[in-house]
């Protein structure tokens, strides 16, 4: 362990734009662990831990603490690996880190996202208190209750409350100190980075009030609020979490990623989404851009001419399991039963019977599934 750098976990290739990502207090660089993969595509991503949480050093923090010192050690950090200017997004705690740096340090800060967080944490005395609290009998008290703050009924992540239970009580408690003394609100209207805001609007820690104070006091910052969401929204929706930070970061108005939903169905794109790893998120990215956001964007074609083509260039390749996605592509772009029959029809004098008959049997399946009427006849 470096007891004079904050741990941190750098991903995506090293010529990108460096993103630096904040966390929530009591937490790791495990917050990102669904976001991250996607954002590493098109930046130099950047996590780091608390003092005393994760793999940082307890030491790098003291009694007293203020959220200037934290952002200190950021400055640090980014100045050892090089990074002069960066883009970056926080949560709650990190998010106020952020807030900081933008007003103190402009020069640093390219563009700026703060999640589920605030410029002001409310009064200084019950952070005073769960700092005593945490020093005299440690975190499992505020682990025991962390579910029921940081998620929404019914959601679990036993990853993120065991790094709460596993942070060092005094580095917590020394957060806790910062949180109690930080209040930012006369400095807003300093900050000039391009500013995002995210609010979950089930979050009891940083209402939505909590963002939209600090929507309305930042010069030209945007609000995003999202609904079934709490305090750790990264964890708990991660998809649109992704979403609005790309296209903040990026400036991509998202056509690919409106497109392939328009087509595929909010579900199936959730899930895919959500099932994003290191492994899967430069492909992910990939075929957002590539085959939804510049092929099916070409308006030489309209999308049911495209749902043809893409219809009998599956049945010719036998894949199945997309076929049943394009067939249920197909009747949102406005084909019915018997013209999807027709392709398949016409599919088996040029791709072959069997080819066709199994692609009857996956059309037929999938509009019964869907509801969409008579499936067409083999």
């Amino acid at each position: 362990m470096n007891d004079t750098l904050l741990h941190h976990r750098a991903e995506g290739p090293r010529t990108a734009p460096p993103l630096v990502l904040g966390p929530s207090l009591g937490t790791s660089t495990a917050l990102w662990d669904d976001v991250a993969p996607g954002l590493s595509t098109t930046h130099r991503v950047v996590r780091w831990d608390l003092p005393g949480h994760g793999g940082s050093a307890a030491t790098l923090i003291r009694p007293g603490a203020t959220v200037a010192d934290l952002a200190a050690r950021v400055l640090d950090l980014a100045d050892s690996l090089g990074v002069d200017r960066f883009r970056y997004a926080g949560v709650s705690l990190g998010g106020a880190v952020g807030l900081w740096l933008a007003v103190h340090h402009p020069e640093r800060v390219e563009s700026l996202a703060v999640v589920c967080s605030s410029a002001h944490f409310g009064d200084a005395a019950p952070w005073r208190e769960r700092a005593a609290l945490v020093r005299r009998e440690g975190t499992a008290p505020v682990a025991a209750t962390a579910a029921s703050r940081w998620f929404t009924p019914g959601f679990s992540a036993t990853r993120l409350v065991d790094d709460l239970r596993a942070a060092d009580p005094q580095a917590y408690a020394a957060c806790c100190d910062a949180l109690a003394a930080y209040d930012i609100r006369p400095h807003l209207g300093a900050v000039t980075a391009p500013t995002l805001v995210v609010a979950g609007r089930d979050d009891p820690a940083t209402p939505p009030a909590h963002a939209r104070e600090l929507a309305d006091a930042v010069p030209g910052a945007t609000l995003t609020e999202l609904p079934h969401a709490s305090h750790l929204a990264p964890a708990e929706c991660p998809a649109p979490v992704l979403a609005a930070l790309r296209a903040h970061f990026t400036g991509d108005a998202g056509d690919g990623m409106a497109v392939r939903r328009a087509v595929l169905g909010d579900a199936h794109v959730d899930r895919a989404q959500a099932g994003t790893d290191r492994l899967t998120a430069r492909f992910q990215d990939f075929i957002t851009r590539y085959a939804w956001g510049e092929i099916w964007t070409d308006p030489t074609l309209t999308r049911r001419e495209r749902s043809l083509i893409t219809l009998t260039a599956l049945v010719a390749h036998g894949h199945l399991d997309e076929l049943a996605l394009h067939v249920r592509a197909a009747v949102r772009n406005g084909l019915t039963p018997d013209e999807i029959g027709a392709v398949l029809l016409q599919s088996a004098v040029y791709c072959g019977v069997p080819a066709a008959n199994a692609a009857f049997a996956v059309a037929r399946r999938t509009l019964a599934e869907s509801g969409e009427g008579d499936a067409p006849a083999r």
